[in-house]
């Protein structure tokens, strides 16, 4: 594994000649702030050495490199889900190529069924905790050094001093935010009524199908994670409907320039 991780980064360092410090995942109707960097390099992700390829409807599928707030920044167009049929090494696969491309921080972003009775529907939440309902782990079997410790902390999954930062630039620029955990679980399917119930009586207060293994994955190798998740839709008795992937990528794809707008401005302060 570690092999294929160097592979890939030395490919991508050879052909792209770019050093980036900080690392994006974009997640569903979130490929928009794209729009925001000055692209120097798109790769399709075909294209790369041992890089798995999206297959979900609103995942563009490549890498891109350029600049973003005043850093070069490294973002992935189309995030790979463990209900996909991939390994946990193959979703974490990119993340941690990015670390030996040289990122010393990671910034992601999802949406998510909101299970907190106090969210709406097109709330921009800041992820501060997640809990792991996956039945496996990125760091299940060999450990690496090279990566990160057998038994990694994570006391501060989402790092505090940028989420202070975040809330003091959306205050600024009259954002409402909202802040909570997030639960992942492996999907494909939404959550029931009792899920959803169970999902908030352990502490959640939303719902989603990835992010958990590359933040797992990142604060193994001791990179700081700041995370977005925009509620496209609520697990709220009542308050659920049936839901489709349309409706979620048009809620997210909404609630995009604010996410946006934060993630430029604190890339100027980090």
């Amino acid at each position: 594994m570690l092999e294929q991780i160097k592979e890939t980064a030395d490919f991508l360092k050879e052909k792209t000649q770019f050093s980036p410090s900080v690392g994006i995942i974009l997640g569903t109707g979130l490929g928009g702030l794209v729009n925001e960097i000055e692209i120097e390099h798109a790769i399709p992700y075909e294209e790369i050495p041992n890089f798995p390829v999206s297959t979900v409807e609103g995942h563009s599928g490549q890498l891109i490199f350029g600049q973003l707030g005043g850093k070069s920044v490294v973002a992935l167009q189309g995030r790979f889900h463990f209900y996909e049929g991939y390994s946990m090494n193959e979703v974490v696969f990119p993340v941690r190529v990015m670390k030996f491309l040289g990122i010393t921080s990671l910034f992601v972003s999802n949406a998510s069924g909101g299970v907190n009775p106090n969210f709406e529907v097109g709330d921009v939440m800041i992820i501060d905790d997640h809990i792991n309902l996956f039945p496996t782990n990125p760091l299940i079997g060999k450990n690496y050094e090279e990566l990160g410790p057998r038994f990694p902390d994570m006391s501060e999954p989402y790092d505090h001093k940028m989420i202070k930062m975040a809330e003091k630039i959306a205050a600024e620029n009259d954002i409402y935010l909202v802040k909570g955990a997030y639960a992942g679980l492996t999907g494909p399917t939404l959550e029931t009524p009792a899920e959803y119930k169970y999902v908030r009586a352990i502490g959640a207060d939303t719902v989603g199908m990835s992010t958990v293994p590359e933040v797992i994955a990142a604060r193994h190798m001791g990179i700081p994670c700041f995370g977005f998740s925009i509620i496209t839709d609520l697990g709220v008795p009542g308050k659920i409907i049936e839901m489709t992937h349309e409706i979620v990528q048009g809620v997210a794809a909404k609630a995009e320039p604010k996410m946006t707008l934060i993630i430029k401005e604190l890339l100027t302060k980090i």
